[in-house]
Formats: C-alpha cells, sequence, structure tokens
C-alpha cells in the first residue's frame, strides 16, 4: 500500500456521489489541481453485494460496507498541520466537498496501517465478487416454496445452513410430514 490512507467522515447515503465529485474536482483542467492529482492517489469507498428474495424476484444490492465514511489514499501526510504545503492543500480541497464532514482525528487526522487499509479494501472485493444472501428467516418461521417440484407450497424451517445457504424445511403433503432442503433463493416469507 503505497503512501497514507485516511477515513474521511461524510454524509450516510452520499458516499458514491461524494467520492464522484471528489474525482471530478481532481480530473479538472485547472493546472492549480495538477498537484493535487498527483497527490491524491485514490478515492475509494468499500462495497458489499447482498441478494435479497423480494416478491418472488431476486434482488441485487450493493451498498457501502463502511456506511458513512470513504478513504483517500495521498503521496504525502494530510492536515492543516501538515509539514508540506501540498498536505495542507490537499486536506482543504477535501475539508470543501460538499458532505464531508471531517477525517478521523479531525484537526490532526490519522493515517491506517497497511493492514487496516488491505482488510478494508479485501473485504469489499471478496463480497463483490461472491454475493452474500441476507438471511432474514429463522428456525420455526413459515415460508412459501417457489421453485421445484413443490412450488407454493407453505413450508416450516427446521435449519438454517448459512455455510451452505441451505434452508432444511418440512412440508406437508397428504397429512405426512416430509423433510426437504433449499437453497435461500427457493423460498419466500408468508
Amino acid at each position: 500500500m503505497n503512501g497514507y490512507w485516511y477515513i474521511v467522515q461524510v454524509y450516510t447515503g452520499h458516499e458514491k456521489k461524494i467520492q464522484f465529485n471528489l474525482e471530478r474536482r481532481l480530473a479538472s483542467d485547472s493546472d492549480s489541481d495538477k498537484e493535487l492529482r498527483d497527490e491524491i492517489l485514490q478515492i475509494s469507498v468499500p462495497m458489499s453485494t447482498t441478494v435479497r428474495n423480494v416478491d418472488g424476484n431476486r434482488k441485487v444490492r450493493s451498498n457501502p460496507t463502511y456506511p458513512g465514511y470513504v478513504l483517500i489514499n495521498s503521496m504525502h501526510e494530510i492536515g492543516p498541520h501538515a509539514e508540506n504545503k501540498i498536505g495542507q492543500k490537499s486536506w482543504a480541497f477535501v475539508q470543501e466537498t460538499p458532505g464531508v464532514m471531517n477525517f478521523l482525528g479531525n484537526a490532526n487526522p490519522i493515517p491506517l496501517s497497511s493492514e487496516d487499509v488491505e482488510r478494508m479494501l479485501e473485504s469489499s472485493t471478496v463480497e463483490e465478487s461472491a454475493p452474500v444472501p441476507e438471511i432474514t428467516y429463522s428456525v420455526g418461521d413459515k415460508v412459501r416454496v417457489i421453485e421445484g417440484p413443490f412450488s407454493s407450497f407453505t413450508a416450516e424451517i427446521l435449519g438454517i445452513d448459512a455455510q451452505r445457504q441451505r434452508l432444511s424445511l418440512s412440508i406437508t403433503i397428504f397429512g405426512r410430514s416430509t423433510p426437504l432442503e433449499l437453497g435461500f433463493m427457493g423460498v419466500e416469507r408468508l
């Protein structure tokens, strides 16, 4: 991990918008921003993806892993009291962006350790490549089967295997309880 990484507190729900605004301002053609383009290396919003079953339809949604925070990577230390002028200018540039509240550490921003940065960025890439269904069920809940030969049958959840993303169900057919195993997306809440 090159440079220094900082956490910037922003308005919750505006993380991507603030990332876009910062990147757009850096990309402007102004010569005064040239040194800022070289100073601010990366602006990142770690994202996680969840899959939900809504009204029988599979919905994939991406949300910030850390709501209300944006990561900024800079070449030098940033802050109002930084030793170099570009660090002070970078701090002011970020602080002036609408929606930015402040850096973690307020007047003296604290850079993250490389281990923390790797963990934060790694969590977003792992979840983006393999969406994790949101578990909204618990043992004993009644659900409707929406796939397979037992479609439209009502079932009771007997067990949940989050690792394999499977549900153990019990369906009553002709007055007898029949065990069934389906994926999280194979049922919907009643």
